[in-house]
């Protein structure tokens, strides 16, 4: 039986202060072997977050069927107020647990890390920079890696094929490279030329670099109104990554790219003494709100077949690839190895 009428009915939602959403899945099913140091690096992850961010960011946890400390310790943080949400669930899988993040939310940007980064300051700025001085972006990363140059890309290409724009140039951090190569247990990752020379997009006043990974990575929320794709039958890993978070980008007509110098570092699963050194190095920020002008691009399903499908075929062919590597300022030896 009900009496009365419920006063929330047909009231529109107040509108958010919150422009920027970060999000973060965390499975830590125990605290020993792969997992012995993940409580603390997640930690690690999290104060960094909280000291970099602006007050305008919505922290989203989904706790991915984690041990009862982890779930006792982010509800903690969303009773202190650190965190906006919390979400609890079974062991559904990395990406299932980021789609409960996105849904029943409306932000400009989303923010999708690894429970195991840590952020650096600044790393907001620099990622917004990126939005600002290329309109058409789609996602932004604030993690360098020369080699995703060719990982969702050939619509950057194509779009400026012929533009001085694009043109490889000295890598800013090689050091932060090697770090990551190193924290995903791939010190052979990066071989000489990727450590000095990486491919860049220019106009007056940014630079960024072609290509986006996955660690950590910042996406116009736009892409995701539209998903094709709801559920992933992998735990981890397999097409999931491609599907749900690089295909939505190209498929509305944006790029992929990453801010050209390092702002936040892969730490992995085992605590090393360099995190917490960085960790402490870390300044509180109060950064000022931004005003993104986010740009909107209507899909178009013919130009994207042929930009991701037909003209990535042409383009990353060996011969083709290799001519246009040189063509972009590398030496025959150097687009041969890259």
């Amino acid at each position: 039986m009900r009496i009365g009428f419920n006063p929330n009915k047909d009231k529109v939602l107040l509108k958010s202060d919150f422009f920027h959403q970060v999000i973060v899945p965390v499975y830590i099913p125990h605290q020993e072997d792969y997992f012995k140091d993940s409580f603390q690096i997640l930690k690690y992850c999290l104060t960094s977050l909280f000291k970099t961010s602006h007050s305008r960011t919505y922290f989203t946890i989904v706790n991915n069927g984690s041990t009862k400390i982890v779930v006792d310790y982010l509800n903690s943080l969303l009773d202190e107020g650190k965190i906006q949400e919390v979400i609890h669930t079974s062991s559904i899988g990395k990406l299932n647990a980021i789609l409960k993040g996105i849904v029943g939310q409306q932000f400009k940007l989303i923010t999708i890390t690894d429970a195991d980064v840590l952020f650096m300051n600044k790393w907001q700025k620099a990622t917004y920079d990126v939005f600002d001085g290329f309109p058409e972006t789609g996602a932004v990363s604030p993690i360098p890696n020369s080699k995703m140059l060719r990982h969702y890309t050939s619509n950057i290409l194509w779009d400026n094929l012929f533009s001085k724009k694009i043109k490889f140039t000295p890598v800013q951090d090689s050091k932060s490279m090697k770090a990551f190569a190193e924290s995903i247990g791939n010190t052979d990752l990066y071989n000489k030329v990727h450590l000095d020379k990486n491919l860049t997009i220019s106009n007056k006043s940014h630079k960024a670099l072609v290509g986006a990974g996955h660690a950590v990575t910042t996406y116009n929320a736009v892409c995701f109104r539209s998903l094709k794709e709801l559920y992933s039958k992998y735990g981890l890993g397999g097409n999931s990554e491609q599907l749900l978070l690089d295909k939505p980008v190209v498929d509305h007509g944006y790029w992929r790219l990453s801010t050209e110098k390092n702002y936040a570092f892969h730490m992995g699963n085992i605590i090393e003494k360099w995190m917490k050194d960085k960790l402490m190095k870390i300044e509180v920020e109060d950064n000022p709100s931004a005003n993104l002008n986010l740009k909107y691009k209507s899909k178009n399903v013919f130009i994207y077949w042929f930009k991701i499908s037909i003209f990535s075929r042409v383009i990353f062919r060996k011969p083709i690839w290799r001519l246009y590597l040189k063509y972009k300022g590398l030496t025959a030896y150097e687009a041969k190895i890259y």
